[in-house]
């Protein structure tokens, strides 16, 4: 009886434990999510959790800020202090947190709509002065959330609901944008890129300063269906043929052409003052 008393025991603590290394940075009762199937958002979470870990910073002294979008939803699954902003403005509310109490490390993660659109001055005026954040930008070439409109990564050719006849418009280059603006850490991964997007957002989160990852995702909803792009393993095989890996590269030379090239890896990595530092 004794015997059977403990087993049972065991088995509620069993219960009670998380069953995943995850679980814990998780909100569960926002789970399951409601990205779509072959979205590469969880992959790109899983990734960010992952070298949360890595990084062994403590989750209580983090704060996840975003904005509008699919990737905006982050916000609202990690188990963290975290804040869903107004569109476009992840980064100076991000900004205001860093600067009222500095000893938390804050991470913007959104979509390149939201951070490069609306956002674009917030973006290039945060690198400038070399804030202390670490902005993370889900690259999906695509308003996802709200219909599949024209973005400002959308490359040329590119067919989305309001260019059914390709793009007319040069794309912002993402790594590029970043280091001219004065990105002190700029690297771009795509979520094929599992252990390496990991190993860039650990290096980010560890970074002073103003630290930026692009991740490259499929949207197989709307970009994918309007382009006519493969979806599931066949788009992580284009991620891997296309894919070239050159670290320290000259980001202008890392434009994105329609179902062309994807240049790859750490592009710059400088020991500079923080704008905190500065402010010493």
């Amino acid at each position: 009886m004794v015997e059977n008393n403990g087993s049972v025991m065991a088995q509620q603590v069993a219960a009670s434990e998380p069953h995943h290394p995850l679980d814990r940075l998780l909100r569960q009762d926002r789970l399951p999510h409601i990205w779509c199937s072959g979205c590469g958002l969880g992959t790109a979470l899983n990734c960010f959790l992952n070298a949360l870990i890595r990084s062994k910073i403590d989750p209580a002294q983090v704060a996840v800020v975003s904005g509008i979008g699919c990737s905006g939803r982050v916000a609202g699954y990690v188990n963290m202090d975290s804040f869903h902003t107004t569109h476009g403005r992840a980064i100076p509310f991000a900004t205001g947190l860093k600067l009222a109490n500095p000893r938390l490390k804050v991470v913007v993660f959104s979509g390149d709509g939201d951070l490069i659109a609306i956002g674009g001055n917030h973006f290039i005026h945060a690198a400038r002065r070399n804030m202390d954040l670490t902005v993370v930008c889900v690259n999906n070439f695509i308003y996802g959330m709200t219909g599949g409109q024209l973005g400002p990564t959308t490359p040329t050719e590119a067919r989305t609901s309001t260019s059914l006849l390709g793009n007319r418009d040069h794309p912002f280059n993402l790594a590029y944008l970043a280091a001219a603006s004065g990105a002190a850490y700029v690297a771009r991964w795509t979520t094929l890129h599992v252990r390496r997007l990991e190993r860039a957002l650990t290096e980010a989160l560890l970074k002073p300063g103003f630290s930026f990852v692009e991740i490259i995702s499929p949207c197989p909803t709307l970009y994918g269906r309007l382009n006519k792009q493969k979806s599931g393993l066949e788009q992580m095989q284009y991620y891997k043929d296309q894919s070239l890996i050159r670290h320290g590269a000259d980001p202008r030379q890392a434009d994105i052409a329609l179902n062309g090239q994807i240049v790859v890896g750490k592009f710059v990595d400088l020991d500079k003052p923080s704008y905190l530092e500065l402010q010493k």
